[in-house]
């Protein structure tokens, strides 16, 4: 069977122990850019995308320069020229049954779970085989907002020194990128249902904080704190497609009665 001449050329170089991702598996991650100001940042992340077989990027609230031109995209134009913009994060993963952030973890409180890039990168590639992923890379000056990371279902770090910890944002996408192309674990898994994708997550969310706005659980002045918390709380659950519409549909029809109710009294 001919392959590709871009899989070819990748096989070339890399050792045998080191095999690459089938083309299905690699067209299933979406790299997400939140709000990066360097044109030339997103021009490295592009060309780091193209030497290990990876060609979803998605920006989102992107600095507003001609970043399709960016001379740092040595080998990828491409990726450049199909790039999707997208004007919020939740619209960004909206298709994704799992999202991942990235950060470097040392100088805020976190409230999700945060893995070592060696256990993430394991858990990546599983979920590629059936469905979508994005990994989500912030600004940087500041790295993911706390809104941006209520859309993650859990975090992922470089192991970095602690005096040094933030990297530029190419090496970050290069080297997390890297481990997800490295030898898989040989261990047998198990077949998973298929994962609520973020729209869904996010349509659950929103039935979610309705209902508790009619509870009354919502105070005044809390209702971004509680949607960040019950948007992270939705993902933790780690639901498939059926577990999340049956979440939704009672959540729905909870709220209904409750709304019912309060206009009969």
């Amino acid at each position: 069977m001919r392959q590709s001449a871009a899989r070819t050329a990748h096989s070339l170089w890399l050792p045998p122990d080191i095999p690459l991702l089938t083309e299905a598996e690699a067209d299933n991650l979406r790299v997400v850019l939140v709000a990066a100001r360097n044109p030339l940042n997103i021009g490295a992340a592009a060309r780091a995308m193209s030497n290990f077989g990876f060609v979803r990027i998605r920006v989102v609230n992107c600095y507003e320069v001609a970043f399709r031109e960016a001379r740092s995209a040595v080998g990828a134009p491409e990726l450049l020229a199909n790039a999707e913009e997208f004007a919020n994060v939740a619209e960004a993963v909206a298709d994704c049954g799992l999202v991942v952030g990235t950060t470097a973890g040392a100088s805020r409180q976190l409230e999700h779970l945060l893995y070592r890039l060696s256990a993430g990168g394991e858990l990546i590639r599983e979920r590629l085989k059936a469905e979508r992923v994005a990994l989500l890379f912030g600004s940087e000056k500041r790295g993911l907002s706390n809104d941006d990371l209520s859309y993650c279902h859990w975090l992922m770090r470089i192991p970095t020194r602690e005096a040094h910890g933030s990297m530029n944002l190419g090496q970050a996408v290069a080297v997390c990128l890297y481990e997800l192309i490295r030898a898989e674990n040989e261990a047998a898994t198990t077949e998973l249902k298929k994962k609520a994708s973020g729209e869904m997550l996010e349509r659950m969310t929103r039935v979610l904080l309705d209902t508790l706005g009619e509870s009354g659980y919502t105070k005044p002045g809390t209702e971004t704190a509680t949607e960040q918390k019950m948007r992270r709380l939705v993902r933790r659950m780690n639901l498939s497609e059926e577990d999340a519409e049956l979440w939704t549909g009672m959540l729905a029809k909870s709220g209904n009665r409750a709304r019912n109710k309060g206009k009969r009294e």
